[in-house]
């Protein structure tokens, strides 16, 4: 894996991490009972969103080192996955 593709698969994760933390502990407008004129009642109030970005980092850095660890040692390869999703692809060529 080149250093290109380990940012990106850090990037990819750590966002959809993002999107699973920042619903957490979530105060709204609506929970509060004090909600603006104008605002929606879903609206958050407290949101802690640098202390999410903190954690997200750290659980994100954790399960990047899992999968590139996983794509780096070639334990699970394309084919594998293939195998037992689909069965398309032609066999893996043998040298000689």
């Amino acid at each position: 894996m080149g250093i290109t593709s380990a940012i990106v698969l850090y990037a990819v994760i750590w966002f959809m991490t993002f999107l699973c933390v920042i619903p957490i502990r979530l105060k709204t407008q609506g929970d509060l009972g004090e909600v603006v004129p104008g605002t929606h009642a879903g609206s958050p109030e407290i949101h802690n969103l640098k202390r999410k970005a903190w954690i997200t980092t750290g659980v994100a850095l954790v399960i990047w080192a899992i999968v590139a660890g996983v794509i780096v040692s070639g334990l699970i390869t394309v084919r594998d996955v293939d195998g037992w999703m689909w069965n398309r692809m032609s066999p893996p060529a043998t040298g000689g």
